[in-house]
């Protein structure tokens, strides 16, 4: 007994004398803070692009053409000039030389060094740590586009940020599916500035119920405005909304061109089309994925996984980043009931053309693409020389591609000179990498807006050479020979539909809205699928 009470008393002795020997500042020490991390590098893009060029080892890039053909260094548009690198890299030739002839070789082989060699060259690698993206339903609102009763969503995708909470990415998406389809529908996700169709709005008997609480709560708040109020003792602070009997002009296609002959006069919109024939239809904002300026790349998805610093070379441009966003968008609608997620579409105009192209070819989840107006970066030949030139992407608009890609631009380097013929895959095998799936090359004509910089007869060049990739799967193709060498463009208004691989030149804008009738119609017959009861749109060719 005693025993264990002298051991007792020892112990707490023992206690007494370590906290004695110990310093008061170490006994009541702070928990070290955390270390902030590093603000993102704030940069005009004329800074980024010289420190692309630091990277590169590049003092000199030649400058773009201009499209101004009054100027000394105007863009080339004469045919006898335009193909100085007339022949194209092999899409069925293997780096080693061998040919491919199967389809498994394509696949595992052929496939895979195309892919990377766009990726390392021309758009970036999407990292490997890309964050996740949650998706949050922030509206679900049942409205009407003409006589067409719909479902639509507005919908968030927040980027995860954890690993650099100073950069907040929200990916901006809404949806819209007819209210009455009898099972799942195919859907058009188109880049652009989502917006709510015809959002509904309170009947009357709400609407005045809403005006008389808000008429209250103003007087209250301000002496000065119950004076007011009391002078118009009818005034209603929220009048009803506008509408039209056929939605208005929240059913156009948001972000649509606007150009001359954009829209065939009697042809709906683009989203009362798709709608008509039981499709439904997405629009994603790439803007709220990645900035589409050379500044914003220290910012957006790229600069949250750069944790807000400079990007390397081969890192992703804005293409890549808007289709990563894309395929995020995807993943939300594979989890939709309301969308047949086997059957999603991507489209997008010009610049968006471009990042429509790159994400059918990189993500074969996406069934077909409608590929509008795309031209440099997109469908058009980086070897022709003929309107817009590799020059112009090495310049203004760089950040769109990978920093490698201003290689091609050098005039003066460490490694000397390179040029677009030393790009070492061009945009037919983009194409290729869609095969077979459906892919539509859309155009217009110079004359109503489509300019001839985009070198419509270029990008109609790289379709046909995409062709034996298709070929080659057991699709079909365009109906013509595989020879770019001599194959001319069709009359325009004059499709070439019969196959998986499609090209027509409408006698619209800059836009692909004249196209999007035969684009709904050549869709459905790949699809097996008849358009809806409440009618599709006016019949083929």
């Amino acid at each position: 007994m005693h025993s264990t009470v002298r051991n007792k008393l020892l112990a707490a002795a023992s206690l007494i004398f370590a906290l004695s020997a110990t310093p008061l500042s170490a006994q009541f020490a702070p928990e070290p803070q955390k270390q902030l991390p590093p603000p993102a590098v704030n940069w005009t893009g004329e800074q980024d692009h010289q420190n692309m060029m630091d990277q590169l080892g590049i003092k000199a890039l030649r400058p773009g053409p201009s499209d101004n053909d009054n100027a000394p260094n105007h863009a080339n548009y004469d045919e006898s000039k335009a193909n100085p690198y007339p022949d194209l890299p092999d899409p069925l030739t293997l780096k080693n030389g061998k040919k491919v002839t199967t389809a498994e070789e394509w696949r595992q082989q052929r496939r895979p060094e195309i892919e990377h060699d766009m990726q390392e060259y021309v758009y970036g690698f999407v990292p490997k740590n890309a964050p996740k993206v949650t998706w949050t339903v922030k509206i679900v609102d049942h409205e009407m586009v003409g006589r067409i009763p719909v479902v639509a969503k507005q919908l968030t995708g927040h980027v995860d940020n954890s690993a650099y909470p100073l950069i907040d990415v929200n990916i901006d998406m809404v949806l819209v599916t007819p209210a009455n389809a009898k099972g799942p529908v195919p859907v058009l996700m188109m880049f652009g500035r989502p917006s709510l169709p015809a959002p509904a709005q309170p009947n009357p008997d709400a609407l005045a119920k809403i005006n008389e609480v808000l008429r209250e709560t103003l007087a209250k708040s301000d002496p000065s405005l119950k004076d007011i109020l009391d002078q118009y003792p009818a005034y209603a602070p929220l009048a009803p909304a506008a509408t039209a009997p056929f939605g208005g002009p929240g059913a156009a296609r948001p972000g649509a061109a606007t150009t001359p002959g954009s829209r065939p006069a009697g042809d709906p919109q683009t989203t009362q089309q798709l709608l008509a024939d039981g499709w439904g239809y997405a629009t994603i904002n790439p803007t709220s994925i990645q900035a589409d300026d050379g500044a914003g790349i220290t910012r957006g998805v790229i600069g949250l996984v750069n944790k807000g610093q400079p990007r390397h070379p081969d890192d992703w441009g804005a293409l890549r980043a808007w289709a990563w966003g894309a395929g995020r968008g995807l993943d939300y609608l594979e989890t939709d009931a309301a969308v047949d997620a086997k059957h999603v579409g991507i489209e997008g105009v010009s610049r968006y053309g471009k990042a429509a192209l790159v994400t059918e070819a990189f993500d074969p989840r996406f069934y077909m693409g409608l590929i509008g107006s795309s031209g440099e970066g997109g469908a058009k030949l980086n070897r022709r020389n003929w309107g817009e030139a590799v020059e112009s992407l090495t310049g203004s608009e760089y950040y769109w591609m990978a920093g490698n890609f201003m290689k091609y631009g050098a005039s003066e380097a460490t490694f000397g000179s390179k040029n677009a013929g030393d790009i070492p895959v061009d945009s037919h095998e983009l194409i290729a990498l869609c095969a077979p799936r459906l892919t539509f090359i859309s155009y217009g004509v110079p004359e109503m807006g489509d300019a001839k910089w985009l070198d419509h007869q270029g990008s109609y060049m790289a379709t046909v050479a995409a062709q034996p990739v298709y070929q080659l799967l057991g699709a079909r193709t365009l109906g013509v020979s595989n020879d770019y060498h001599i194959e001319k463009m069709p009359a325009v208004n004059v499709g070439l539909l019969d196959g998986q691989l499609a090209w027509r030149q409408h006698d619209g804008g800059h836009t692909d809205a004249p196209n999007v009738k035969y684009f709904i119609q050549w869709a459905d017959k790949f699809m097996g699928r008849q358009p809806a009861a409440a009618g599709g749109p006016a019949g083929g060719e």
